[in-house]
């Protein structure tokens, strides 16, 4: 107990709190994402460390220690699965981080627990590069940082919460040279990469779909991605955006051609000749770890390293694992394969064999009264507006097998997917080529800057059959069922039921009808928008943009002396404020006569020792020289009443005082004071 008693005073308590306080605050961020006894370590751990301070424990020996890192270890197994992935080592890594507590013995130890504070503030970014959370990582830089900054004033026994000051004033001071670096440096890619994909990543749109996947994403009110049109914006009923095209149905379930699965023609979409005028747009996606990417119709990327397919949609060669910027033209008026290969037909037509018998019975009924392929299309429609089908994101579960058959025939109840998936199979069934299209339809239009918020609740399938003469063309049958979840969104179409965003209650969401609350939402979006585009997507490409507008052709001797000359313009003001800080302040008047005093005094023999108060001096002064002993003490006791607070601290009285102090200085016996 008295080894660990005396081996706790080596760090001072307030470096020991404030290193407490960065721990759990380094820890905040990672709650949603970390099981709940994790928490608790870092509470048994903190309180351990202060009873170990206050010498009411001691530090755990080296087999406590093996076992509580073996026991995270296998917590940290069970509650993922797996030791391996961003989660897992994350959470590792912050068991590491509240252990090394029980560790902090000497200085040197609370060095590896605050470097590993740093480590752990960068690896908040990622899982998140908002604005808030930016600056939240600011404000725990600043804690680690007065960790360190106790830990080297060993007097401090006592908390202060004034230790900010200085951390603060640093990153202050560092600020300006960071602005320099992140719009001047050069940014290289890095040599190797990394995979940080996250088990929690909630990824939008999966590359299958069965009945009930795009009603569970709905419930989501996450962003997906923003879109800012370069014109007027489409009106919501057009604002379609592909993403996944689906022409295979196996298992119950739709799902994208393989690379593999095409053949040697079909690897490339064919020319196509636009029509119309483009739209012109930006998007910013989100990380999805996949490689599929959003757009409206026919759409051409306007910049490097993004894919068009063969059936029309657009797809990155590396998966997503940060956000995404991309600029895209789109023509939604042309038309797409009004030709269609032998191959391509044979595979929008295909059905697995005697697969919802009842579903295949009705699509024949409705084509043999159809005269053509188009008005057999209008005449499923039609069945859908007059069959009492109901649009709901609480479909009941559908059996795995002849499912189209339960839902058109008996529970009539289902989402967009559901729609989607029965109409296509009606299309096989007679003879159409048709195929599910899934992505995202409409979006929230913010006022404040005119952007397209498409969030996860906005996931919506629909269909394309191909009719002879015009290609594929985009049918909605979620439209026939429910008017108002294409023209006004999904709250609108599901108020009824009330099940918008009913598992979560406190999304700001759900009171877009509190205006005040719906006007804050919008311009913090507006901010977060700015801050993805501006800063988050502040690429390689980007900085180019910019060095080519502010010194038009970008040459080395030119882009070194800009960087040299800004950090230079940056550092200067600082290094004159660090000089200031340690430049002297002039003192006050009287007690440079008092040296003046002392200085005489000196060259009379008699130097004042050092930490000696002015009475002691001057009563040394007059038992080593009796004929200066009078005005000695006379000048000691107008000094004192001015210094230590005897005489009037008004302006004139100090004047005053400061005169007669001066006078008397003049009268020193023997001495003729020049000036």
């Amino acid at each position: 107990m008295k080894r660990a008693a005396a081996a706790g005073t080596l760090i001072p308590r307030n470096a020991l709190v404030w290193i407490i306080i960065s721990q759990f605050a380094l820890l905040a961020p990672h709650l949603l994402r970390l099981p709940l006894w994790l928490v608790l370590v870092y509470l048994g751990t903190a309180v351990w460390r202060l009873l170990v301070f206050q010498g009411r424990a001691s530090f755990p020996g080296r087999l406590v220690r093996a076992s509580l890192a073996l026991g995270g270890c296998v917590a940290v197994f069970l509650s993922y699965g797996n030791l391996l992935g961003l989660e897992p080592t994350v959470a590792l890594l912050l068991i590491a981080f509240a252990f090394k507590l029980l560790e902090l013995v000497k200085p040197k130890d609370a060095y590896v627990l605050l470097f590993l504070g740093y480590f752990i503030c960068v690896i908040g970014f990622l899982f998140s590069q908002d604005i808030l959370f930016v600056l939240y990582s600011l404000f725990t830089l600043v804690l680690v940082t007065t960790g360190l900054v106790a830990l080297h004033r060993p007097r401090e026994d006592h908390f202060r919460l004034g230790s900010l000051r200085l951390p603060a004033l640093m990153l202050a001071q560092a600020f300006p040279l960071m602005l320099v670096l992140f719009f001047l440096f050069p940014r290289i890619g890095p040599l190797w990469t990394v995979p940080v994909k996250s088990h929690a990543a909630k990824t939008g749109v999966s590359d299958f779909m069965r009945p009930g996947d795009i009603s569970e994403l709905s419930q989501s009110d996450d962003v997906a991605f923003r879109v800012q049109f370069e014109g007027d914006i489409p009106p919501k009923s057009e604002l379609y955006w592909r993403g996944l095209v689906f022409s295979v149905l196996e298992e119950g379930a739709w799902r994208s051609l393989r690379y593999n699965e095409l053949p040697g023609l079909e690897l490339r979409p064919p020319a196509v000749e636009p029509e119309g005028e483009p739209l012109a747009y930006t998007v910013l996606m989100l990380p999805t770890q996949q490689n599929w990417l959003y757009s409206l119709r026919y759409a051409q990327p306007a910049q490097r390293g993004i894919l068009s397919t063969a059936d029309y949609r657009l797809y990155s060669p590396v998966e997503i694992e940060e956000q995404l910027q991309y600029r895209v033209r789109s023509w939604p008026g042309t038309p797409l394969d009004p030709e269609l290969s032998d191959w391509r037909r044979e595979t929008e037509l295909a059905l697995p064999v005697q697969d919802n018998p009842a579903t295949r019975a009705l699509a024949q009924r409705l084509r043999d009264g159809a005269a053509d392929s188009a008005a057999f299309v209008d005449a499923v429609l039609q069945y859908f507006r007059d069959e009492p089908f109901v649009y709901t994101l609480q479909p009941p579960l559908l059996t795995a097998e002849n499912s189209m058959d339960q839902f058109l025939l008996q529970t009539r109840r289902g989402f967009c997917e559901h729609y989607a998936y029965a109409f296509v199979v009606m299309m096989r069934a007679a003879g159409v080529p048709a195929r599910v299209v899934a992505g995202y339809q409409g979006g929230e239009i913010n006022p404040v800057n005119r952007t397209v918020i498409v969030h996860q609740f906005d996931a919506h399938a629909w269909a394309e059959v191909w009719l002879e003469g015009r290609g594929w063309v985009r049918i909605d049958p979620t439209a026939a069922v429910s008017p108002d979840r294409i023209e006004l969104g999904l709250e609108e179409a599901v108020a009824a039921e009330g099940s918008f965003l009913a598992n979560s209650p406190l999304s700001p969401l759900r009171y877009r009808g509190v205006n005040w609350v719906n006007m804050l939402r919008l311009r913090y979006d507006a901010l977060t928008y700015r801050w993805q585009s501006w800063v988050t997507g502040f690429d390689g490409e980007a900085q180019y943009r910019l060095l080519q507008d502010l010194f038009g052709s970008i040459r080395a001797p030119v882009f070194a002396g800009a960087i040299l000359l800004s950090g230079v313009v940056v550092l200067v003001p600082v290094g004159w404020l660090l000089l200031q800080r340690r430049r002297p302040r002039p003192l006050p008047p009287e007690q440079r006569l008092f040296l003046e005093f002392c200085e005489q005094m000196r060259r009379r023999g008699m130097t004042r020792a050092t930490g000696e108060a002015p009475g002691s001096f001057g009563r040394r002064v007059a038992r080593e020289a009796p004929q200066l002993a009078g005005w000695a003490m006379q000048f000691i006791d107008a000094f004192e009443q001015l210094e230590y607070g005897g005489a009037p601290r008004d302006a004139a009285a100090y004047r005053q005082h400061l005169a007669g102090l001066r006078q008397q200085l003049r009268r020193v016996p023997g001495h003729r004071h020049q000036g």
